[in-house]
């Protein structure tokens, strides 16, 4: 039975209040404004009325606005309610987008193919939609030319301009010097495309697998076929 209490009260009064909304026998008042299972108007009904409804219709009676006098209550089946709920915050959860700085730490004088590879490292960030933090490291004598150092960030920013801008401009932090990088492409954009990319891929493989079959039948086949031919040959031949 639907209307047996499924949230029974704790006999401690002193405890926390539950946010779960009043159901079935658990709601006390002497009537309520009830809306139906697809959302249409009953209207203001007494409450054993209403829960002989939700009996006939084998679901909840749900308090859905305590506050409103006569308070509001639907007829749902809350269990389903709940999980689709769940089920819901979930996926809101996992399409958050979570701003991330990523840090990139470069020498003054740095190698060109070390620079190649920092840099490739920057492209792979800003694609992704986070934020990059480029620290240039001074080291010795290197402090007294801070220009080396604007100079590179000043590279680094024009070869991925069009993944990224400058965010915050270069400036001298101790022996540092530091600038940071924003991506043109929303975190979320970046997590939609890297969603589509991995979902062609996997439809490219499974592609693939289906050729590979085909191919492997078509094989088959012809081989049957020459040998029918070479039966019938042999065949004629006696």
């Amino acid at each position: 039975m639907r209307l047996s209490a499924r949230q029974p009260v704790s006999p401690n009064r002193g405890g926390s209040i539950s946010a779960e909304p009043r159901i079935n026998d658990r709601i006390r008042v002497p009537e309520v404004r009830l809306v139906g299972p697809s959302g249409e108007q009953v209207g203001i009904v007494p409450l054993a009325k209403a829960l002989e409804l939700a009996q006939e219709y084998d679901l909840d009676l749900v308090e859905v606005a305590a506050t409103a006098r006569p308070p509001v209550c639907k007829l749902m089946d809350y269990g389903k309610f709940k999980y689709e709920s769940a089920m819901k915050a979930r996926e809101a959860r996992k399409n958050q987008a979570h701003t991330v700085i990523k840090e990139m730490k470069l020498r003054p004088k740095i190698d060109p193919h070390d620079y190649d590879t920092k840099k490739g490292h920057v492209v792979r960030f800003l694609k992704q939609g986070d934020k990059v933090k480029i620290t240039i490291m001074f080291r010795g004598r290197e402090q007294s030319r801070p220009e080396l150092g604007f100079r590179l960030l000043q590279r680094l920013a024009s070869d991925v301009e069009d993944l990224g801008f400058i965010e915050s401009n270069p400036k001298q932090d101790g022996r540092n010097m530091i600038m940071v990088l924003g991506p043109h492409k929303k975190k979320t954009e970046a997590m939609a495309e890297a969603r589509e990319a991995q979902a062609a891929r996997k439809a490219e493989r499974q592609g693939g697998g289906q050729l590979t079959a085909d191919a492997d039948e078509h094989a088959e086949t012809a081989d049957e076929s020459t040998e029918v031919a070479e039966v019938a040959e042999e065949s004629a031949e006696a």
